[in-house]
């Protein structure tokens, strides 16, 4: 048993003492239900992720999309609920790192929070690279111009129009909580509508070459050839659900905050559940599977499949898909900035990081310094990434789903161990704070393995490697040892949260009050 569990509150104290909390500096009551449902969806962002998960998940597992899309819902619902369980307990914005350091100790903490901070900022800079793609396209589409639509391909206007992005998002998130919400339930509003228009329209349209007629086999997870081949399409489907635990990460500003929060992540997940599956059936009839013309197969469309059906389904309406896309990369890269930048707050509040990582601007009421961090670490990755491979979109997807993996378990696993002697209280916690986590976290921890085993082959994701190694166990490698290095350098410079001795202090002050 670690030494926090040993000295500190034992895990049934934490369902006694209910909302209490002490503040961190942020805004208190702001998000009500709607308002963090809407959250958890923009942090998701459909539109974004379909279009560039559709192709690759098709290259792994053909015409089984729904049956991947379910059973990658499945362990996202279990965690989830494993999840509103720690945080009806101890609501806190430092989320995965909070609840892992309880439960299992501070190094252990350190890198579930380590790997929420990856994870966040790999998908930072994908929305991002999405985005600069689409305005260009945009620009394109309502000037008539397609030499627009190939500066995107140019590096250096790529990665200057994508800093650019990233800078527009942290400032807005700086500016706080309320901008934040004004923004997002347009935004939100307008890429729903679109993605439900083209999914309906591609029911109705006919004469795409080859489709295909709907078939129940399609929901058969055993259909996929091999179990890598669904192990690799079920990391990217864990990524398309991913972003719900944002609405956790803002229980601190959230009314009820040991309730609401968890309502709004199950509800988050279950909408995009139903979202996706239309979406994927209505793609799967239109354009089939097959490696020629629009066909999903075909490595051209996978890139970004939107681009390339948009036209063909919409007709003159294509120009909406393009700005849902736009809208959805928007709302997600600002959406997106909470969760990395409420991390590292509480990490900077628990002492795990320098202490000004845990400071609030008095007036917008937000981690700013936090939140500039999070988007130079997030420009720094993308023009590293761009410059390394052309194919780092999908590669860096990859990476993501091993990413979200680790971390999701983690947490998953701290709550069957936080709950431990409340298990057999009663039926319901069995089930909430036992069985229902300690699946979820095998399902995750099994994709997880499984992916980065095959992830070191040089034929693995899009082919791109070094030395041999393909690029997505690289970019993890990479990932996993620089956050091992600078734990050490954490503990040397301040050992106090490593020693357990702030955990203890914040455990008292909330027993106090």
């Amino acid at each position: 048993m670690n030494e926090y569990t040993e000295a500190g509150r034992p895990p049934d104290a934490a369902s006694d003492s209910g909302n209490t909390q002490r503040s961190k500096g942020l805004a208190k009551g702001r998000l009500g239900l709607l308002a963090s449902v809407v959250l958890g969806i923009s942090t998701i962002a459909p539109v974004y992720t379909l279009t560039g998960a559709l192709g690759p998940t098709v290259r792994e597992v053909g015409a089984h999309l729904p049956a991947v899309f379910i059973v990658g819902f499945l362990p996202m619902l279990l965690v989830a609920l494993g999840y509103r369980e720690l945080n009806s307990a101890e609501p806190d914005s430092g989320t995965s790192f909070t609840w892992s350091a309880r439960a299992f100790g501070p190094m252990i903490g350190w890198i579930g929070g380590w790997g929420l901070v990856v994870a966040t900022t790999i998908v930072l800079s994908n929305l991002a690279g999405v985005a600069v793609d689409f305005f260009y396209l945009f620009l394109a589409q309502i000037t008539g111009n397609q030499e627009l639509a190939a500066l995107a391909d140019n590096l250096l206007v790529n990665i200057t129009t994508c800093c650019v992005f990233i800078a527009l998002a942290v400032w807005i998130c700086c500016r706080g909580m309320a901008t934040t919400m004004t923004v997002q339930y347009g935004l939100v509003a307008l890429q729903l509508m679109v993605l439900i228009g083209f999914a309906f329209a591609a029911f109705g349209e006919t004469t795409a070459p080859p489709p295909l007629e709907f078939d129940f086999a399609w929901f058969n997870p055993f259909g996929v050839e091999s179990f890598s081949a669904f192990a690799a399409g079920l990391s990217l489907s864990i990524f398309i659900f991913w972003g719900w635990d944002v609405c956790l990460t803002v229980s601190e500003e959230s009314v009820g905050s040991d309730e609401v929060p968890g309502k709004a992540a199950t509800w988050t997940v279950l909408l995009i559940l139903g979202l996706y599956l239309l979406t994927a059936i209505a793609t799967l009839q239109f354009a089939g599977i097959s490696e020629h013309g629009l066909g999903l197969g075909n490595p051209r469309i996978q890139e970004n499949v939107f681009a390339h059906l948009a036209g063909p389904v919409m007709g003159p309406l294509a120009i909406l898909m393009s700005i849902a896309v736009l809208a959805s990369t928007a709302a997600s890269l600002q959406s997106t900035f909470v969760s990395p930048a409420r991390t590292l707050l509480a990490m900077g509040y628990y002492g795990a990081v320098p202490q000004r990582f845990a400071k609030v601007c008095p007036r917008s009421q937000t981690p700013r310094y936090a939140t500039i961090c999070a988007g130079i670490a997030a420009g720094l990755f993308y023009v590293t990434m761009r410059t390394l491979s052309e194919n780092v979109l999908a590669d860096t997807i990859t990476a993501l789903g091993m990413m979200i993996c680790f971390y999701y378990s983690l947490t998953a696993f701290a709550c069957v161990w936080y709950f431990r002697h409340s298990l057999f209280d009663s039926v319901r916690h069995f089930f909430m704070r036992g069985v229902c986590p300690l699946v979820g976290g095998v399902i995750l921890s099994v994709i997880f393995v499984r992916t980065a085993i095959d992830s070191a082959s040089p034929e693995f994701g899009s082919g791109s490697h070094v030395a041999g190694l393909g690029l997505v166990f690289v970019i993890a490698a990479i990932i996993s040892a620089l956050g091992i290095v600078l734990m050490m350098l954490s503990r040397l410079r301040a050992p106090a949260y490593f020693l357990g001795a702030t955990l203890r202090q914040q455990a008292t002050i909330q027993l106090q009050e």
